[in-house]
């Protein structure tokens, strides 16, 4: 079986194996496939596993791979860099990762959180740049510091990531809300109105998917509904947030500060007006990222075609 990878170096860099892969078939991994449909048509060309993260695969290519072409693994959870509905016609499952982040995630919701609450590396950069040492004092602050215990976290999308968040969180000592659709109150969470929940929350982190009904769910209309001084997180997808609405509102003082792992255009263009806002926290994409959880999906996704072999596929998001 030919197997082809066609953008592996951010799953793996060099510090995992692609052993799981080699031992079901011929591999060939690419470490960046960006030369456009006709460089992953001739990259792909007579496989019958193409194994993808953020490489586009629209219906034309995934016609042009047809007949050959059985089987479309996703290094990811989102998925939406393939036409999933050409893949279907051309009777090719396209299978993804759903659980591989939960933790990680989470827990970068509280790295960005923190960083926001007490600015630890600019006071650190501060201290070695002679700051402390020239101090008359025993201590000093470049930043207020916020104390998170008994202020209100706000959770928007209460699933995997958005209920781990939820946990340490509370953990930290604050009120839990959330707003999903689907969800109930818990032990971590009482479930709330989206107005109720951007009226009441000191900080409101995003963990829902990207539909056509949450793109730009953090827009002037939602900020306006607002506690002033807020904190937003986003960790989720970049287009659920209005990045010039988040702008004006850092540079308002409105909201007081953000983090976002996430950019509506990723990399990051240039003139973002986001990159200009000092209170605004800005990560490349890497919430997702530790060794042990790129560990996890690498065995998921061998998982995955192991069992797409044996006749019983999993994950599969275009039954």
């Amino acid at each position: 079986m030919k197997i082809v990878i066609l953008d592996g170096y951010t799953e793996n860099p060099g510090d995992l194996s692609w052993a799981g892969f080699e031992a079901l078939g011929d591999v060939t991994v690419y470490d960046r496939t960006v030369g456009g449909e006709e460089e992953v048509i001739r990259r792909a060309k007579g496989a019958e596993v193409v194994i993808l993260n953020k490489t586009p695969l629209p219906a034309s290519v995934i016609e042009a791979l047809a007949p050959e072409l059985k089987y479309i693994g996703v290094l990811a959870t989102g998925y939406n860099v393939v036409d999933i509905d050409a893949a279907k016609r051309a009777g090719v499952p396209v299978c993804n990762i759903p659980t591989y982040g939960t933790t990680a995630v989470a827990q970068f919701v509280m790295a960005l959180l923190l960083e926001l609450c007490h600015h630890v590396a600019d006071h650190s950069r501060s201290v070695k740049a002679g700051d402390w040492s020239r101090c008359p004092d025993f201590c000093y602050w470049n930043y207020p510091l916020i104390e998170l215990g008994g202020k209100t976290f706000g959770v928007i999308g209460y699933g995997r990531i958005g209920r781990a968040a939820a946990k340490l969180a509370k953990a930290f000592g604050m009120n839990v809300v959330a707003y999903d659709t689907f969800a109930k109150d818990d032990d971590d969470a009482r479930i709330v109105s989206l107005d109720e929940l951007l009226a009441v929350s000191d900080v409101i982190s995003l963990h829902c998917p990207l539909f056509p009904e949450t793109k730009g769910i953090i827009g002037r209309d939602a900020i306006a509904k607002m506690k002033d001084g807020v904190f937003l997180i986003n960790t989720s997808r970049g287009p659920l947030v209005d990045e010039d609405a988040l702008a004006e509102a850092l540079h308002a003082g409105k909201v007081a500060g953000a983090g976002l792992d996430v950019l509506c255009v990723e990399p990051a263009r240039e003139d973002n007006p986001l990159l200009r806002e000092p209170n605004c926290l800005i990560t490349p994409h890497i919430a997702w990222a530790p060794k042990e959880s790129r560990q996890r999906l690498m065995d998921i996704a061998v998982d995955n075609l192991c069992v797409w072999q044996a006749g019983a596929p999993q994950n599969v998001v275009n039954p």
